[in-house]
């Protein structure tokens, strides 16, 4: 936003939480991270993206600045400090999905954010799995949510999720937190080897929050709400690679509630009351925006335009 320009108090606010690194495929540098591609798909559909995170001022650091600046995502005092850049290192398969080799630490600045001052909190990934910064980020989702809608996507990294029970315990304690909870089916296959993906949607449900979505690849979204389950196919098209597109999803999430009023605390009700058209029209529209990340290399997430194109 121009300095000195007043903000539409329509546009919701979202403060996303977690990491921010570079993914290097193939020797090409591509700013990358969960959080921050969820940043950036958020801004790039209209709402008003701020990322906490941390990485440093090495060049690695001046591109991840530069990447966010490009999209308009603000970020949080103490996010840029001297410290080395987060590194994944990303391998395509021949089906266009990425494995990763991870370079990281993950200790973000401490953050005070004020009642009010953002209407979604979003986190996830390595953000919420590697210590010491997953539990100062739960820290800060337990503060905020009060006066805050809390989404969460686990974004499981096996390399970094340390044992098993243990991550499910963590897990669980976010999906508690949240009102918004995403997740591929890759990772509830992780999380629970010996569990479906309903029966896992209806155990986080149960656990608090709103709205719980599984991501299927080829096989499309289920969406699971009290109201019931919904069911959206994929989008058939050209795929360059997999890389951002759960991300894509989890953006077009928060803007599809956004362009209904639903991510405020204010209307938390109504959105634990979700009623199963409405739910599967967001659904849709962040199938639309993870199909169009696909079809291009790397976390690319599509502006408003594109997608309603």
């Amino acid at each position: 936003m121009p300095p000195g320009a007043s903000r539409d108090p329509r546009v919701p606010r979202v403060l996303v939480a977690g990491e921010a690194l570079v993914d290097i495929v193939e020797d090409v540098v591509h700013p990358g991270g969960s959080p921050l591609n969820v940043a950036i798909g958020v801004q790039r559909l209209g709402l008003e993206a701020t990322l906490h995170a941390a990485f440093g001022a090495d060049p690695y650091g001046v591109a991840i600045a530069g990447h966010l600046e490009d999209s308009g995502v603000r970020v949080t005092p103490g996010t840029v400090a001297d410290r080395p850049t987060p590194i994944a290192r990303a391998r395509i398969g021949a089906d266009g999905a990425a494995s990763y080799e991870f370079a990281i630490a993950w200790d973000p600045a401490p953050l005070e954010v004020a009642a009010g001052e953002f209407d979604a909190v979003h986190t996830g990934s390595i953000g919420a799995a590697l210590e010491p910064g997953a539990t100062a980020i739960e820290g800060l989702l337990a503060r905020m949510r009060p006066d805050t809608i809390v989404s969460f996507d686990p974004n499981v990294r096996p390399a970094l999720q340390g044992e098993n029970a243990a991550a499910v315990e963590r897990v669980e304690r976010f999906v508690a937190l949240a009102d918004i909870v995403k997740a591929s089916d890759e990772d509830i296959a992780w999380l629970y080897p010996d569990a479906t993906p309903a029966r896992i949607l209806v155990r986080w449900l149960a656990l608090g929050p709103a709205l719980v979505v599984v991501t299927r690849g080829a096989d499309g979204a289920d969406a699971l709400a009290a109201s019931g389950t919904v069911h959206v196919s994929a989008q058939t098209g050209p795929v360059a690679d997999t890389i951002g597109a759960g991300d894509s999803f989890m953006a077009g999430l928060l803007a599809g509630l956004g362009d209904r009023g639903l991510l405020e605390a204010a209307r938390r009700d109504e959105l634990r009351a979700i009623e199963p058209a409405r739910l599967e029209c967001v659904v849709a529209f962040a199938a639309r925006c993870a199909a169009i990340t696909v079809s291009r290399p790397g976390a690319d997430p599509p502006t408003r335009e594109e997608v309603e194109a």
